[in-house]
């Protein structure tokens, strides 16, 4: 199985998926008890929830589960949200708070060390080329982070989480008006509730890219499932929910590219100046 799959796209923008992937090797899903083996904190089908809205983008997604190791935490295992609850580099309790492994089963620093070199090193691997390929040929990169969370998950946050949750660490990660084209397209999207910056500011992928002094500039979207899904087993894709946020999606993403566009050729201007 290869922890990375990545469709090349002529487009300033690249699409991270680091968590719709399930893939964890039989001898390791046996250590799993039957919390962890539902898997349920995966990016349910955020890749359909995706394709073709931006037909030109880059996407790199992870093929292998966040409970083998989640390629959206620190690397060094440092947490993103000091003092709230979250889950690890390599999982061992679920977004409810329940542990995933079996008594005695919980990875070690060993089974951490061969998970980071397996597979999150070699996702990032794989994005960080795509970064600096789409930064070569365009003078810059936006990369767009795409995520899904169930509505209510009282471990990690309190009450229902809203619908469009931006996340820029704090206007860190990407140019000011990069943001506020998202927090615009979001916000006056009809039928959802939007906000940016709160609980999920954005992970580690975006607040280790972003640098937009140096041309990378970097969102996430964290969605509430119950815009496109049952957010329970067998977490059916719903289709008609999906139809109408894919309306909106295209909307942010097409002007997100707009404006990408817009600053790339500023940039080639100036190098002719």
């Amino acid at each position: 199985m290869n922890p990375v799959q990545i469709s090349e796209g002529k487009s300033s923008v690249i699409l991270s998926q680091p968590h719709g992937g399930t893939f964890i090797p039989s001898k390791l899903f046996n250590r799993l008890n039957e919390c962890g083996r539902a898997i349920a904190d995966t990016d349910w089908h955020i890749n359909r929830l995706y394709n073709g809205l931006l037909p030109d983008a880059t996407v790199v997604q992870a093929t292998f589960s966040r409970y083998l190791i989640d390629a959206n935490r620190d690397p060094s295992g440092s947490t993103l949200y000091p003092g709230q609850n979250t889950t690890e580099l390599c999982p061992i309790v679920d977004f409810d708070g329940q542990p995933i492994y079996q008594n005695g089963a919980e990875p070690n620093a060993q089974d951490v060390e061969i998970r980071r070199q397996t597979y999150h090193s070699v996702y990032h691997t794989a994005l960080t080329k795509q970064v600096e390929r789409v930064r070569k040929k365009h003078g810059i990169a936006l990369l767009f982070d795409c995520h899904s969370i169930r509505s209510l998950c009282p471990f990690l946050f309190e009450g229902e989480l809203p619908d469009f949750n931006l996340g820029t660490n704090n206007g860190n990660a990407c140019d000011s008006k990069i943001e506020q084209v998202a927090v615009d397209v979001c916000f006056n999207a009809n039928g959802y509730h939007s906000v940016l910056n709160k609980r999920f500011k954005g992970g580690w992928t975006i607040r280790n890219y972003g640098n937009p002094s140096n041309g990378v500039h970097a969102i996430q979207l964290e969605l509430a499932q119950r815009t496109y899904m049952d957010e329970r087993a067998p977490w059916i894709f719903r289709e008609e929910l999906a139809t109408n946020l894919r309306i909106h999606l295209k909307e942010l993403l097409s002007c997100l590219d707009q404006l990408v566009t817009t600053f790339a050729k500023t940039i080639t201007l100036k190098k002719h100046v």
